[in-house]
This record gives C-alpha cells, sequence and structure tokens, in this order.
C-alpha cells in the first residue's frame, strides 16, 4: 500500500508540474541529489578536483552532489553513461580534452559522440604540465635538444594518449628534439622511475609533481603553459625557452551534462559551477595542490574545444596514435 500511495503522489507532482508554465515548472530544479561522475578512479586530481568543486555547488544548490566514479576505457565507460543518462539536470559529469577531443581520433570507434550527446556547462580547472628531468639529465632546455640529435631522449609519460604524451609528441615536432616514449600506467609510477633514474624525462603534471618540482628534486627544464607559473616563476616556457611561438599544452577539465538538457537547467547549473570555481577557498585549495583556476561557460568551452580539435587532432592521425 505505501508504494502504491508513493506512487500516486510521484504521478500528482508531475501532473501540477506540467500543468504550471515552464518557469514556475522549472523553478523547483533541484529537488533531489546531482549525480556528478568522475570517468577516473578515486584519489586522483580529477577525483579530487571534482570534490572540492562539488560540496561547494552543493553548498550553492541546496541538494548534494554525490561522487560517482566510473574509471575505464579511458573515459569510455563514464562518458557513455552519461550520454546515455536521462537529460534532467540530475547528471553532469567531469570532461576533459581526452573524452572530447583526443578520443574521437584515438579509438575508431567510440560509444558517445562528443557533439551529439554533450552540451557543456562550463569550464572548472587546468592542469599545467612540465618537462621534468631527474638529476642526470641535461642542465636546460635547449642542452636537452642538442643532445636528442646523438640519439632519442627517452621521456616518461602516464600513459599513451594522455595529453602528456601528446604535449611531448608535439614538443619534439616543434622544437626538433627526438623522444623515445616511455608509457606508464599513471603519472605515479613514472614518477617513481623518474626519481630512481630509470628514466631521465618525463612530461609530468603539477599536481601530481609539485612537491617534488618545488623542492627542486625533480628539475623542471621548462613549463608548456603560455605564461610561467606564478608558484615556479624562474621556470621557463618553451616557448621562451625555445622560441616556439603559440605553444602551449595543458591537461584540462569541464563540466558537461547530457545534450538535451534544458536551457534553464544548463543555464542555472552554468551560473552554480562558475560562482564555485571563483569561490575563494575553492581557489586556494587548487593553487594548493597545483591547479590553475579556470572559468568559462559554454561559449568559453567551445571555443576551448574548436582550438584544441585543430591541434591534437592533426596530429594523433598524422603520427598514427591508437588506442584501438
Amino acid at each position: 500500500m505505501k508504494k502504491i500511495l508513493l506512487g500516486r503522489r510521484a504521478l500528482m507532482g508531475a501532473g501540477l508540474a506540467a500543468a504550471l508554465p515552464a518557469g514556475r515548472a522549472l523553478a523547483a530544479y533541484p529537488e533531489r541529489a546531482i549525480r556528478w561522475v568522475v570517468a577516473y578512479a578515486p584519489g586522483g586530481g580529477t577525483d579530487t578536483l571534482a570534490r572540492l568543486v562539488g560540496a561547494t555547488l552543493s553548498q550553492r544548490l541546496g541538494q548534494p552532489v554525490v561522487i560517482e566514479n566510473k574509471p575505464g576505457a579511458a573515459t569510455n565507460i563514464g562518458a557513455e553513461f552519461t550520454a546515455k543518462a536521462p537529460a534532467d539536470g540530475y547528471t553532469v559529469m567531469t570532461a576533459d580534452n581526452g573524452t572530447l577531443v583526443f578520443n574521437t581520433a584515438l579509438f575508431s570507434r567510440l560509444p558517445y559522440d562528443p557533439v551529439r550527446d554533450f552540451r557543456p556547462v562550463g569550464l572548472m580547472a587546468r592542469f599545467p604540465l612540465f618537462l621534468a628531468a631527474g638529476q642526470n639529465a641535461p642542465a636546460n632546455v635547449q642542452a636537452l635538444v642538442e643532445q636528442s640529435k646523438a640519439r632519442p631522449i627517452d621521456c616518461a609519460t602516464p600513459g599513451i594518449g594522455s595529453p602528456h604524451h601528446l604535449a611531448m609528441e608535439r614538443l619534439g615536432r616543434e622544437a626538433g628534439i627526438r623522444f623515445n616514449h616511455v608509457p606508464y600506467r599513471g603519472a605515479a609510477p613514472a614518477l617513481n622511475d623518474l626519481l630512481a633514474g630509470t628514466v631521465p624525462m618525463m612530461v609530468l603534471d603539477y599536481p601530481s609533481g609539485a612537491d617534488h618540482l618545488r623542492s627542486g628534486r625533480v628539475k623542471a627544464l621548462a613549463v608548456l603553459s603560455a605564461q610561467p607559473l606564478e608558484d615556479l616563476p624562474s621556470i621557463p616556457t618553451v616557448q621562451s625557452a625555445l622560441n616556439l611561438r603559440g605553444f602551449e599544452a595543458y591537461a584540462w577539465q569541464g563540466v558537461v551534462v547530457p545534450k538535451a538538457t534544458p536551457d534553464a537547467i544548463v543555464a542555472q547549473l552554468t551560473r552554480e559551477l562558475d560562482a564555485s570555481v571563483r569561490d575563494a577557498s575553492v581557489r586556494n585549495r587548487m593553487k594548493q595542490i597545483g591547479l590553475e583556476p579556470l572559468t568559462g561557460g559554454p561559449a568559453e568551452f567551445e571555443a576551448l574545444l574548436e582550438r584544441e580539435r585543430g591541434i591534437w587532432l592533426p596530429l594523433i592521425r598524422d603520427l598514427k596514435i591508437t588506442l584501438d
């Protein structure tokens, strides 16, 4: 009897909402918890960022924001799940340049379409990337170029098709550095081997190696950002060190929802996500763990995607990099 009663109440509520003008029907959003899909395992940088921003977003929306980890297949598992979720504003997803850009060239077939299945809500943060070296590696990036002329330099990354790997390939192509790619399964084992001297170089994101970079235990030869980092102002950019005008590379992340999510709900999520990212405590915590806050709504998100696709998709296809 209780289940039947609840069902009748739900039907009555749905009928009342349908009878209301559109503005009043949507005004109640959100009425329950929001599921935030993270296509990576718990404990990593992506998970940490979602939990940090999600906690403030929850306060602003007045409903729980529940992180749901769905790792695997280079984010394809989480992306497929989100693409097929109801477009009602109660499922959002952390989407990065792998999900929305790289995977379209890395895989011959995807279980989702980044353009057809997702709608951008807003940007959150980017992970600065460094060309990092062990203690016995070249003293600077210019010396690295010269040394690689004699033989390719082993360079580790967290994996094939990662932003780190593609940044290494682009840097090698544009700067004339001969790299021998050494892919790992994650940043942590690659960093351990760099510290042990097993590999001389790696492309390292700041959140994964901040303590070692700040202490100097790992040498940062150059940062792949357009400007020097505020935290490490003495580290040159590759633009300045190698005269690579316009070169910049990051791992970045934003939030998307299923494509058919109503305009009013997306607008509300965009406002509250932006306010959450701009929150002083959130920004301070991001900087502490090596992230750069990244603001912007759907228009800025779309502009970023257009730029990224123009840079990375031709590179992936030219080099025939694949995850199939």
